[in-house]
């Protein structure tokens, strides 16, 4: 059974930085696309960053510049270090796994194979 684990969620003021984790067991290799999406309380769910097997690295406009995104393919974890944080990054961040093929860069929802279970960001002012 393929699991995706989020860690690293929290509260922190404005400016501040957090740091998601997101590891994966139960799939025999390294999926072609991982990524993070959050959606935010009566907002639609948005793709924030991905990352490819192909070397395709994409984020969000509203995140590039603050955020990075990175994997451990040795350790099947994902990572998503964010920087400058501002209320309005404020949502519940998912991370996400694409194992087939076409891959999708960045990863578009209908194309996630496997989710996690979601963390919770939330940024004051």
């Amino acid at each position: 059974q393929v699991q995706l684990v989020e860690t690293g969620g929290g509260a922190v003021q404005s400016g501040g930085s957090l740091r998601l984790s997101c590891t994966i067991s139960g799939y025999k290799s390294n999926p072609n696309c991982m990524g993070w999406f959050r959606q935010a309380p009566g907002k639609e769910r948005e793709g924030v960053a991905t990352i490819c097997s192909t070397g395709c690295e994409r984020y969000s406009h509203s995140v590039k510049g603050r955020f990075t995104i990175s994997s451990d393919d040795a350790k099947n974890t994902l990572t998503l270090q964010m920087n400058s944080l501002q209320p309005e990054d404020t949502a519940v961040y998912t991370c996400a796994a694409e194992v087939r093929v076409p891959v999708h860069c960045p990863l578009r929802a209908e194309s996630v194979d496997y989710w996690g279970q979601g963390t919770q960001v939330t940024v004051s002012s």
